[in-house]
């Protein structure tokens, strides 16, 4: 049983380890011996016995101080991060909106930006002053390795192969590593702009299809949701150009001939709406539904939390206010 956990670790006092850390931070044993509420002896000791489990000296005596080893300075981060982590999972600090400062980075769309943000930006000033927020570019639909590898809090899109993973990892009985909340459900609508041939025709499938489209695409793929419902039903269109943001489609669609497809709710902000007609799509599209994403880590950080609930909060009162489902 656990023979596959080095002797080493299952032996260890992991004890050992806040003595090793409060060492490096100090570079006193006098120091650290008074931040732990240890006498010096016993320092010195712990010392000695993790020296012994990790066949490695750690510190050497240099003047009124002590000298880390090259092993020491290697492992000392690794230690730190782990106690840190530790400590927030059994004695989390609480967050206190009204006196924090942190910066949290959210990576989502310029559509989801345009609706969520500026109900966000009157939040902080409320209630979170010194919060700072920072808007990266959505550039995929599945944002894991960006949370895992910490370029950002939180992703907030429209992520259908991520969560059918990740339900199927879980059905599965493995271990997840994201959690997610709905948002809100996004309705998306065909868009051209006013005076275009089609304009004032019924917008069928086969005049849909016959047309020359815009795609606006993170990856920039040139194949999107709309793509796989007409493929479901044996049918395709023409895509001629793909963009990476939809108030860019917006503005070529007005100055073109080429059709896009664009949430309903962000038309309104790209300050277009008299230049631009909106038709209902030709077809069956699954429900658009937006999810903030974020790693496991993050779970159970008050500041995280607190976050999550501003965007939900802000969310609900977009859409009721909107009327959108």
């Amino acid at each position: 049983m656990n023979s596959h956990i080095p002797a080493v670790f299952r032996t260890l006092d992991l004890n050992l380890l806040r003595v090793f850390d409060e060492v490096m931070a100090e570079r006193s044993l006098t120091k650290a011996a008074r931040n732990l509420s240890l006498t010096q002896p016993a320092v010195s000791n712990s010392l000695r016995r993790l020296r012994h489990a990790l066949d490695d000296e750690l510190v050497r005596r240099q003047g009124h101080g002590i000298e880390p080893t090259p092993r020491a300075l290697a492992l000392w981060p690794s230690v730190r991060e782990a106690l840190r982590q530790l400590q927030e999972a059994l004695v989390p600090q609480a967050f206190v909106s009204a006196e924090a400062h942190n910066t949290f980075v959210l990576a989502m769309a310029d559509a989801t930006a345009a609706e969520l943000m500026g109900g966000l930006a009157r939040q902080m000033q409320t209630e979170a002053p010194g919060v700072s927020m920072r808007v990266v570019p959505l550039t995929t639909r599945d944002p894991r390795r960006l949370l895992s590898d910490g370029a950002a809090d939180m992703a907030v899109g429209y992520f259908p192969a991520v969560l059918t993973d990740l339900t199927g990892r879980a059905q599965a009985g493995e271990a997840v590593a994201f959690e997610h909340q709905r948002l809100y459900a996004g309705e998306y609508v065909c868009v051209m702009r006013q005076g275009h041939p089609l304009a004032d025709v019924p917008m069928t499938l086969d005049t849909y299809c016959a047309a020359r489209h815009l795609l606006v695409s993170f990856s920039g793929r040139p194949y999107g949701f709309v793509d796989e419902a007409l493929a479901s039903i044996g049918r395709q269109r023409r895509i001629v150009l793909t963009v990476n943001q939809f108030f860019t489609a917006g503005q070529v669609v007005v100055n073109s001939d080429l059709l896009t497809v664009l949430p309903r709710h962000f038309v309104p902000t790209t300050g277009m709406t008299e230049q631009l007609v909106l038709r209902d799509l030709p077809l069956d599209v699954p429900p658009v539904h937006v999810e903030a994403l974020w790693h496991r880590k993050q779970q159970h950080d008050s500041a995280h939390q607190w976050l999550r609930a501003q965007l939900l909060q802000v969310a609900q009162s977009a859409f009721s206010e909107s009327g959108t489902p």
